[in-house]
């Protein structure tokens, strides 16, 4: 069973995670194309200017920081922001949430 240091640690490690993800511009326009609500990766390769596979590496980042969900719909995915992940970041800036 973990302590609280244990999960101290890992709740730290994520935040640095989310803020290492938010230190990218394209990264952030996918972030605020994803503001609108739902969109699949064909909707955002059309709005974000940057080749398929930087794409799908971006959201592979926003995802495993948190900051993005990915939910399938038949042959396509969709993306959305993840709110919990986000207020999470926002949490831990002092003065934030």
């Amino acid at each position: 069973m973990p302590n609280s240091t244990d999960l101290e640690t890992r709740s730290l490690e994520s935040t640095v995670a989310g803020f290492s993800a938010l230190g990218d511009p394209i990264r952030l326009r996918i972030l605020r194309v994803l503001e609108e609500g739902l969109r699949c990766v064909c909707e955002l390769q059309e709005r974000i200017d940057v080749a398929p596979n930087l794409l799908s590496y971006h959201l592979k980042v926003l995802r495993q920081a948190g900051l993005v969900e990915a939910t399938r719909r038949g042959r396509w995915i969709d993306y959305g922001l993840c709110e919990s992940g986000l207020r999470a970041v926002c949490r831990a800036v002092p003065g934030g949430e």
